[in-house]
């Protein structure tokens, strides 16, 4: 994401969206009641003709809309914002669908910015340059390919082997298994992106040799880790677990995963963790908090921001998390909300 321009009034903010997980963040920040200006398609008004007016034919231009109801889309990456026409060259006043995708310009106008919000736009900023990673965590019958994004893993498919014991007794490479896995992986790649292969024995080390010999230049940056299980359920354990941080220790989701199983620890032996909203409030209020956790569906409904600045007026982090992944649903079961602290409040 690009921030382009900001209004002298310091309501309104511009900005440039450059990648699919862009969209995810400007779901974060958008609510009920702004106004998003950006170019769309809409009908032309035909005074005279209002019967065939639906016949018209389609014209672009720059609609603000009064944001009422708002729609994230996982599967295709698209945010479409419902509202009221308040500028604009025509129907002010009619209903109108703004729907933004990856290269897409847009004025979000609020008339109070919270700090949650402005530092999401940041984090966006941020984010934008660092590299995805994709996961294929396999053994010999099955191979799951998925991706790490800026909000959550992706899952992409699911290679079989079809092998039977015999054949891989004796024709291991000889079946068509890792090319296939290849050629899943290929169209996800893009220069200087890491892969990290894990699961139970040895079917990880022998992918890693094939992808350098199919494509030497394209998996430069292939990791290879032994986790006790494959599938989704491997690549949530690599994660939670701490391994294969020196690749992840870019990634948000990566840093946020590792953060709740760190509270769900202190919680479970009764130590430095505690959650809920009220417990978080007052810990914060009294210093006490090392290190916020904030989901962020709690962060888009609730001003926040007095607890925010209480952690980080004390030299705490905070860390939102996403709702996406598997840390994410941990922490909704706490409520949303939950620290790790410097020292016990009870």
């Amino acid at each position: 994401m690009r921030i382009t321009g900001r209004d002298p009034s310091g309501e309104g903010i511009r900005v440039q969206i450059e990648t699919d997980e862009d969209i995810w963040h400007l779901y974060n920040v958008i609510e009920v009641g702004d106004l998003v200006t950006a170019s769309t398609t809409r009908r032309e008004e035909k005074a005279a003709d209002k019967i065939r007016a639906e016949r018209a034919e389609k014209k672009r231009m720059t609609l603000g809309v009064r944001i009422e109801k708002i729609e994230f889309s996982e599967d295709d990456l698209r945010l479409k914002l419902l509202g009221t026409i308040e500028t604009g060259p025509q129907d002010i006043g009619q209903h109108h669908t703004l729907i933004l995708e990856n290269g897409d310009s847009l004025l979000i106008t609020k008339r109070h910015w919270r700090e949650t919000q402005l530092e999401r736009l940041d984090r966006a900023v941020r984010d934008s340059k660092k590299p995805r990673i994709v996961f294929v965590s396999l053994d010999q019958d099955d191979a799951t390919v998925a991706v790490l994004r800026q909000f959550g893993l992706k899952e992409v498919t699911t290679v079989r082997s079809g092998r039977s014991g015999k054949q891989y007794a004796e024709k291991p490479q000889a079946d068509g298994y890792h090319a296939e896995v290849i050629s899943k992986v290929v169209p996800l790649m893009e220069p200087n992106m890491p892969v990290v292969l894990l699961g139970p024995g040895f079917e990880k080390e022998s992918l890693a040799d094939d992808m350098k010999k199919a494509e030497p230049e394209l998996f430069k940056k292939v990791h290879v880790y032994h986790t006790g299980q494959c599938g989704m359920v491997g690549i949530n354990e690599l994660i939670k677990t701490g391994m294969g941080a020196e690749v992840l220790r870019e990634s948000s989701v990566g840093a946020e995963m590792e953060a709740v199983e760190q509270l769900m620890t202190e919680i479970a032996r009764n130590g430095l963790g505690t959650y809920g909203t009220q417990q978080v409030r007052d810990a914060a209020m009294s210093g006490a908090v090392e290190k916020l956790l904030v989901l962020d569906t709690k962060i888009r409904e609730q001003d926040l921001d007095d607890v925010v600045r209480a952690v980080e007026s004390q030299k705490g982090s905070v860390i939102v998390v996403s709702s996406q992944h598997d840390g994410g649903r941990e922490l909704a079961s706490l409520g949303g909300m939950g620290a790790i602290l410097r020292y016990r409040t009870e």
